[in-house]
Parts: structure tokens; sequence; C-alpha cells
């Protein structure tokens, strides 16, 4: 094999791009017009090996793993999918077996699981939805977190910002993805998780930008990209790009010219741009990060006004239609055996 590809020495070794993409495909696409078959081109045009998706509902009883893998066999493409719920995985490689890690109930959040055969190397790959309640993200810019109502004043007061926080169910899904994913590091295997977490990183609400996306002075330690850090889990897209200023990633709210400004904006007097999905992976000598994107539109939506990006991220704009009010997160590996 070339070894032209990757920044590796690679002699005696064999080393494959491996693309894995996070993707919250807003109801597998059906609020933007022709929405799934765009899902279908983002993978195609991305190359992704793997995908973690977000809101899979298997409307009017058709399994979305089924839809897909055909939609994309009809294109010329094969992946592997097996039937889930609210979270979902396509493949390039063999699924060896899959399982419901966190199953969804009364809609706060999953995580469902696969073991995936990458030439006779094996990976844990997650995909997440958390819990979308107590979405404490919120409360700084002054909503409500579980109803989106505007609030009397702005909340700054971190320990009851951490509370409402821990309110949700979205620890009690990471705690059991760290769990499950040490038992897998245990086996030799790579792990490697994506999410649409419904909340922020404790890199991105620093003292550098507590002025800035109305945080309103508030530094914070959130929660659940804390632990997953203390873990030994690496944020891919902040090894890439530490600077939230220079970098800051949002993902959502991305703008979508199909969708009226009234669906895309949760708190329309604030500025609530944030980085709420992610890819995390468990550091292992065969498996090298080597970049990372932000597929979707510069565009944002703030202070209900639809607004275009002065940052310094890179994106990949969508091909014609995109099928989201999230941005999605695509990151490049090497693998080595």
């Amino acid at each position: 094999m070339s070894c032209s590809f990757a920044f590796i020495n690679c002699k005696n070794e064999k080393i494959i791009k491996l693309n894995v993409l996070q993707f919250n495909i807003w109801q597998e696409g059906t609020v933007v017009p022709n929405g799934f078959n765009a899902v279908v081109d983002e993978i195609i045009r991305t190359d992704a090996d793997l995908i973690a998706f977000s809101e899979v509902r298997n409307y009017n009883g058709v399994d979305f793993s089924k839809h897909i893998v055909e939609a994309l066999k009809e294109k010329g493409h094969t992946y592997y999918a097996q039937p889930s719920q609210d979270t979902g995985l396509l493949s390039k490689y063999p699924i060896i077996e899959q399982t419901a890690l966190y199953p969804v109930k009364n809609d706060h959040g999953s995580i469902t699981k696969a073991i995936i055969d990458v030439l006779d190397v094996e990976i844990a790959f997650y995909s997440g939805h958390l819990d979308y309640l107590n979405c404490a993200l919120y409360l700084p810019r002054g909503y409500d977190g579980s109803t989106w109502n505007k609030l009397d004043s702005i909340v700054t007061d971190v320990e009851q910002i951490q509370k409402n926080n821990l309110e949700s169910m979205r620890d009690d899904a990471i705690d059991v993805f760290i769990a499950d994913a040490e038992n897998e590091i245990k086996q030799d295997r790579l792990v490697i998780y994506g999410g649409d977490n419904n909340e922020p990183s404790h890199l991105d609400w620093i003292e550098a930008n507590k002025n800035l996306y109305d945080h309103n002075g508030v530094v914070i330690n959130w929660r659940n990209t804390s632990e997953l850090e203390n873990r030994g889990f690496k944020d891919a897209y902040r090894e890439v790009f530490p600077n939230p200023l220079t970098h800051p990633g949002f993902t959502y709210p991305a703008d979508n010219p199909l969708v009226p400004i009234n669906k895309l904006a949760w708190s329309p007097e604030a500025d609530d741009r944030d980085r709420i999905d992610f890819i995390f992976y468990y550091p292992d000598e065969r498996l090298q990060l080597m970049n990372a994107k932000i597929l979707g539109p510069q565009g944002d939506v703030s202070r209900n006004q639809r607004v275009l990006e002065v940052t310094e991220d890179v994106f990949l704009e969508p091909l014609n239609v995109w099928p989201t009010d999230h941005k999605a997160v695509l990151t490049e590996f090497a693998l080595k055996f």
C-alpha cells in the first residue's frame, strides 16, 4: 500500500484514512424539503466511514437504517446499519454487534453503540443524543432551558446553573458511556463517540470569552465535557482548534434558508450560539487525529436574525440543500495497523 496518505512514518505499516461524521439530521431530514436526500448526498460528499446520527425516528413504521442504506446503495455506495431509535450508526465497515447502550425513554436522550470491524481493527463506536430538557446553557441568556420561556432576569449564578444542568439526564447517559468505553479500552478496542450533547463544553465558556455570545460574565465548568476530559477522552475539534475565540466551532443554531426563522430561534432575544455537537475519542497509538471541520452553512441564528460567522473556523459548505438546524462535525483520522 502506498504511504502517500498520512503524515506518519509508515515503514512496514498499513495506514488508512478514517472519516468520522457526527450528524444531527433533524427528524430524519423531514423538516426541510428534500432533506433526506440531502443527508444522503452529504454522506457521499464527505466520504464518511463512520456516521453518528441524532434524531432517528423511524416514521410511519419505516426503518431508517434500512432506508438510508438502500438510498446510498442506489447511488453506488455500500454501508452497513442496524435498526435503532433516536440515535443511529452507519458504517462503511461491517457491524459485528449493535446495542442500545442507553435506550431512549420519554425523550430523555439515548446512546447507541456498535462494534465495528475496520480491517480487523475493532472500534467501539457510539452515537449520542442527550436529554434536551434542563438545557442550562439558556439560563445566562435569560431563557428557561425546558420551556424556552423568557425569564424575568438572566441567571449568572454558576451553582444554580450547574444544579439545573444536573437535573437533566445527560450526566446519567455520559456516565454509562464512560463505564462502557473503559471496558472496551481494556479489551484493546478503539473508542470513538459522536453526539449532540445538548450541553456546551467547559473549554468554550472561559474567562477570555465570558462577555461574548451572551455568556454574560459566566465562566463554567460544564459537567459532561469536563468529566470526559478527566477520564482521558479527547474533544477532536478542540484538539485541532484549541482557541474558542478564533474557532468557536458553533454547531447550533445553524441558519437554514429553507426554514422560517421562528423555527430556528428558540431564544429570539438572545445570542445562543454554542458548540453542542461533538466527536470524542480515546487516545491510542493506532489512531491519529489529522483534521476537523464544521460541515454546514457558515451562517447562524442570533437574536432572531440570520447572521454570518466571522471566525477562523473551517467550514465545508453544504452542497445545496442543508437538511438540519445543526451543523455537523467531520473529523479525519489516520488508522494505523
